[in-house]
């Protein structure tokens, strides 16, 4: 049995990420055979609460407390839970190093930084490395093609810690997972010897199919188009309603459902304001996994990502499993990620993009014909449970 330390230091806040859902899946599974302790501020251990993540067994919870991480929003927060993460470096021991996994669940410093010190502290112990996103050059921003908007402020932070934080993994880093086969290139010694997995995103592929199996009949859709995903700058929300506002002026009475939240929602909610749609566009928030999300796929046409910047993009793997295509835009990482069942459009192309979605709600046998792929795609390569055994061997090896 060995023994695993996460450090997800860096969940906080409202909506959950893609890494955060990669460690919490990964910690649900792995926990099954080994000792799993997940190192996390109090908002990220209710985020584990929120996704039936809870202390069991063979899991425990390390709830980093102090700096008055309850009363500072924004960068303030994110800041102050870089010593806080230093400190627990500093302190932690370690009984048995030699059977001991560490695991930062992200590059962010105060997941990375943890790690890298008790590497230091106890060479013995094996580092894995979650290398989940590279940077955007500060000067480009969050775009992958044109943009108005691409938050280059947010983008420096996010580039100038990786500038720290990726020479600690190259240094003394054992393994390092990344979510698409581009991001390999980033580490290339790692990638010679065999110390790299590519984790491409997954979906609760047998939670999904029990929901499904136990709902009976065939109700009309109540949703056009439904999105999921953190309401941050990389992921096209406030676009988004830009777009659907296109889609209604052909369409008056098309529906689109948000799923999430995060720090660019009441941006959302005043251009939803702005444009008059506030019977076309609902919000639900953010919700976990279970009847009340999967009503909301189950009942939509298609799903909508529009993200401008990303490396995975697994929330919309979710709804197609529904069996619903998706439109979004011809990002690179969209290779690996979904060579079926998405229809993409030109980088940051907006009306493009509201033209595909029409497209699909006009033609039933070809959105039948993509929602089939989309999700055989998912039940045959985004299973969480194949994907965290594959990843768990390759460690173990």
């Amino acid at each position: 049995m060995a023994i695993f330390n996460f450090f997800s230091v860096s969940s906080w806040g409202k909506g959950l990420s893609g890494g955060d859902r990669i460690y919490m899946e990964f910690a649900r599974r792995w926990s099954k055979k080994h000792k799993v302790t997940i190192f996390v501020t109090p908002d990220g251990y209710k985020m584990c609460q929120a996704q039936n993540l809870d202390r069991n067994s063979n899991l425990d919870f390390g709830v980093q407390q102090g700096f008055g991480l309850g009363v500072f929003k924004g960068y303030v927060n994110y800041f102050l839970r870089i010593p806080l993460s230093v400190k627990l470096g500093l302190k932690m021991k370690i009984e048995n190093p030699n059977g001991t996994y560490i695991y930062s669940s992200s590059e962010f410093l105060m997941d990375s930084l943890p790690a890298w010190i008790l590497k230091l502290r106890y060479p013995e112990v094996f580092w894995v490395a979650a290398w989940y996103q590279t940077a955007p050059s500060p000067f480009v921003g969050f775009a992958e093609g044109a943009r108005n908007n691409v938050y280059r402020l947010k983008s420096f932070v996010y580039w100038l810690q990786q500038k720290v934080a990726k020479p600690l993994i190259l240094q003394k880093a054992n393994f390092v997972l990344v979510n698409n086969a581009m991001e390999r290139q980033q580490f290339p010694k790692h990638t010679k010897n065999g110390k790299i997995a590519v984790v491409l995103g997954a979906v609760d592929v047998e939670k999904i199919n029990e929901y499904r199996s136990q709902v009976t009949g065939h109700k009309s859709p109540v949703y056009d188009a439904v999105f999921q995903g953190r309401f941050h700058p990389q992921k096209g929300v406030v676009e988004l309603v830009d777009i659907w506002k296109k889609v209604v002026d052909y369409r008056p009475d098309a529906t689109l459902a948000m799923v999430g939240d995060g720090p660019l929602m009441k941006e959302v909610k005043l251009q939803i304001t702005n444009y008059k749609l506030q019977n076309n566009i609902k919000l639900f928030g953010f919700l976990m996994d279970g009847e009340k999300k999967y009503k909301v796929f189950a009942g939509s046409k298609l799903a909508v990502h529009p993200a401008f910047y990303d490396s995975g993009g697994m929330a919309s793997a979710e709804a197609m499993a529904f069996g619903i295509p998706c439109v979004g835009f011809d990002l690179s990482a969209y290779e690996s990620y979904y060579p079926q069942g998405m229809l993409k459009v030109k980088k940051g192309d907006l009306d493009a993009f509201a033209d595909a979605i029409l497209e699909l709600l006009r033609k039933d046998t070809m959105r039948n014909r993509l929602g089939a792929e989309a999700q055989k795609m998912v039940e045959t390569m985004l299973s969480w449970k194949v994907r965290a055994d594959e990843v768990l061997a390759k460690i173990l090896e």
